[in-house]
């Protein structure tokens, strides 16, 4: 018997670069199933196209839903996208190259697709179900292996004619800085990333100073995770702790450029390092944001953490897409 068979679903799809996740949403959006799998299979013989769709009929099996109640598709991906045609351009931590999500989504379940940024679709799931509810300007700044930001101006995303906006990553904050991966200096993202910080808790623990990173995730940047940072700050590696206040603090200074231009009534933070020391990311940030912007942008604003967690993209993908395809 299928579940509730008068109630409409919409599906959201977070396209990680190394996992995916589909979920079926109500027009409530509770979860009623979901699906999450590698992002490429170990072969990598199987095409991303059809593994994106055999997870999307997992995930409405799993939720006893059939596609006749499905009202829509939405997709948070990383860009750089081609907006009008909601198409993946190429990713760079994706080597598919261009990939034609709303087409082929549309031609293969005959429903209608929406596809934008991942991190676009995470602050406005955030905006319509999490930390940001009821904000008239909301921007989510989302620090892990990159730095991504996104903003909800009175119930829409900010985007640009063609391409998604807010990359905060890419604020410079030091001239004639540390290199960028975008081929720039002095970048938010070259000081205050997952990866810079791992850079600098790696050589910090090569050097002897920071003993349990050493032993329990040696020196290599790939192990050093959010979590294993965390771990070490917990078990007493002062110089890690300090490593990750510094990047808070730098964050901070990011953030209030974001609020000098947009004067965003709430600023949510989340991805892997807020969600592992959210207090910290919360406590430097702040401090740092509030003493950099215009006095009387101080009052102005709430820095706080998300509270969807990994379900931020694939729930805002699904409001996105009921938002612009609901009849």
């Amino acid at each position: 018997m299928p579940k509730h068979p008068r109630r409409r679903y919409w599906i959201g799809f977070d396209l990680g670069a190394t996992k995916m996740m589909a979920c079926v949403f109500d027009d409530d959006f509770k979860l009623h199933g979901s699906r999450r799998r590698k992002t490429r299979p170990s072969d990598g013989k199987e095409p991303p196209l059809r593994r994106i769709a055999d997870t999307i009929e997992q995930a409405l099996e799993a939720a006893d839903v059939g596609l006749e109640r499905v009202a829509g598709i939405g997709f948070g991906t990383p860009g750089p996208l081609d907006l009008d045609q909601g198409a993946l351009l190429n990713a760079p931590n994706l080597p598919w190259g261009r990939l034609p999500l709303q087409r082929a989504m549309a031609k293969r379940f005959k429903r209608p697709v929406a596809v934008i940024n991942d991190v676009d679709a995470g602050t406005y799931g955030e905006y319509v179900s999490g930390a940001a509810r009821r904000a008239r300007c909301a921007v989510g700044i989302f620090p892990g292996t990159g730095i991504g930001g996104g903003c909800v101006y009175e119930g829409c995303i900010l985007r640009g004619r063609k391409l998604s906006c807010l990359e905060i990553g890419h604020i410079q904050v030091q001239p004639n800085g540390p290199l960028c991966g975008c081929g720039q200096r002095g970048c938010l993202e070259a000081v205050a990333s997952r990866i810079a910080i791992a850079q600098a808790a790696a050589a910090a623990a090569l050097r002897g100073e920071a003993p349990h990173l050493l032993q329990n995730a040696g020196a290599d940047l790939a192990a050093i995770r959010s979590s294993a940072l965390a771990e070490a700050i917990a078990a007493g590696d002062q110089v890690v702790e300090n490593i990750v206040r510094d990047a808070a603090r730098w964050l901070g200074i990011g953030i209030a450029t974001v609020i000098s231009l947009l004067a965003p009534d709430v600023v949510v933070l989340g991805g892997g390092l807020v969600e592992a020391m959210p207090n910290l990311f919360l406590t430097e940030s702040e401090s740092a944001a509030r003493a950099r912007v215009m006095p009387v942008f101080r009052r102005g604003f709430r820095l706080t953490t998300a509270q969807l967690g990994d379900q931020a993209t694939a729930l805002g993908a699904a409001a996105w897409a009921r938002q612009v395809h609901a009849p």
